[in-house]
């Protein structure tokens, strides 16, 4: 039996001992729900300063066990709701949550798609919440990431999409997956990655970039799709644990047998929702231990020692901010934001946004197509104004 076996089944052994508990450190721990969702994605991030983040709020079937376990968990409205990209198995909750618990801010990839839910939800987003964001690198630092603190040293780093300063991926198997929000949440020496439906050309972009992607645990791509956790992105993120979020018996054989097999080769601890239910995971910075709703209780160490090093391309610097006028449950005040927060945000208060006639969408003042168009045009006074109406315009983001 290796040491590492040994040492967990110790662990294991101690805990089962009534009256005796694993140590942790003094401070709070950071804690990461997956949740069952069925085939579909929903995680919330509880930092160790008792900030919330919601990443993905799974299928429309679903939403009312998220709900559920969002009443039961979040006290206030969260922190931050991430929209990884407008898909239904990751948005269709997210109505309902912000309804239910509210959000002081939201943010998603800020590209155009028609999906009807997808409009229906940045409506509710524009009555219910008062900060909107897109992760859109400075512009007087464009080697910089969005980077969100979180407390206690707790961050979450956006490592793509990164528009303006690089476009969004196209031509590709599925250009709304490839451009999937992909976060790195860091403490002490663990890490988390997030990674939406991100498909090969996302993984190989971010192959190429000076990132540091170790991570401790891996929420596995596209619940588990053939298509992504290529063997050379697995190799880079050398994940310790993998979650994969997916449905029993789902009509796409997810998760694949390829990727299974990709995963045990970088030896990596799989967990599956639709086999072991919601998955917890909590980490006091040097080691993360995950528990499985249908495993008996039984916890599961993954060492530490991780170093997960910069996550940013260059020096981390304040974005610009936007803050729309609260409304809704979910328009509380925004929290001063943690020392070292980076929140570059769409537009600013004093921008104008028009839509023109007969087009489902809205623009920046400033967009080329509003300057070469005739048409007639209608006018908001805010972002969340125009939001209510139309969706964002992919050629400008506003």
């Amino acid at each position: 039996m290796s040491f590492v076996r040994w040492l967990a089944l110790l662990v294991l052994l101690l805990a089962s001992i009534p009256g005796l508990a694993l140590a942790q450190s003094a401070g709070q721990p950071l804690t990461v729900h997956f949740f069952d969702v069925g085939q579909g994605d929903a995680a919330l991030i509880i930092s160790p300063t008792g900030k919330t983040v919601l990443i993905d709020s799974g299928p429309p079937d679903a939403r009312h066990r998220l709900e559920q376990r969002l009443r039961e968990l979040v006290k206030e409205p969260l922190d931050l709701a991430i929209l990884t990209h407008p898909h239904l198995d990751h948005l269709g909750g997210m109505s309902t949550a912000l309804r239910s618990v509210g959000a002081r801010r939201f943010m998603d990839p800020g590209f155009d798609h028609p999906s009807e839910a997808y409009r229906d939800l940045l409506n509710v987003v524009g009555d219910e919440v008062g900060q909107v964001m897109t992760p859109v690198p400075n512009p007087q630092d464009p080697r910089s990431l969005v980077t969100i603190g979180l407390g206690d040293g707790a961050a979450l780093t956006v490592l793509w999409p990164r528009v303006p300063e690089d476009p969004f991926l196209t031509g590709t198997r599925s250009d709304p997956n490839s451009n999937s929000i992909v976060a790195k949440l860091t403490y002490g020496k663990t890490a988390f990655l997030f990674t939406g439906d991100a498909e090969p050309d996302t993984e190989a972009t971010l192959l190429r970039k000076p990132i540091n992607l170790t991570s401790t645990v891996l929420k596995v791509a596209h619940h588990g799709g053939r298509h992504s956790s290529t063997a050379d992105f697995l190799a880079a993120v050398k994940p310790q644990a993998a979650v994969i979020s997916v449905g029993a018996k789902n009509d796409y054989g997810h998760p694949t047998s390829a990727v299974l097999e990709r995963l045990r080769a970088v030896k990596a601890t799989v967990f599956r929702t639709d086999q072991d239910g919601e998955v917890v995971a909590t980490s006091d910075g040097n080691v993360v231990s995950l528990r499985a709703e249908k495993r008996g209780g039984a916890s599961e160490l993954v060492p530490g020692g991780v170093k997960p090093g910069p996550v940013a391309l260059g020096p981390i610097t304040r974005g610009t901010r936007r803050t729309s006028t609260p409304r809704g449950r979910g328009a509380a005040s925004a929290p001063a934001e943690a020392p070292g927060t980076d929140t570059t945000q769409r537009g600013t208060d004093a921008s104008r946004y028009f839509s023109l006639k007969g087009s489902k969408v809205f623009h920046k003042e400033s967009c080329r197509t509003l300057k070469r168009s005739k048409s007639d045009r209608t006018a908001y006074s805010s972002r969340a104004e125009a939001m209510r109406e139309r969706r964002p315009a992919e050629d400008c983001h506003p």
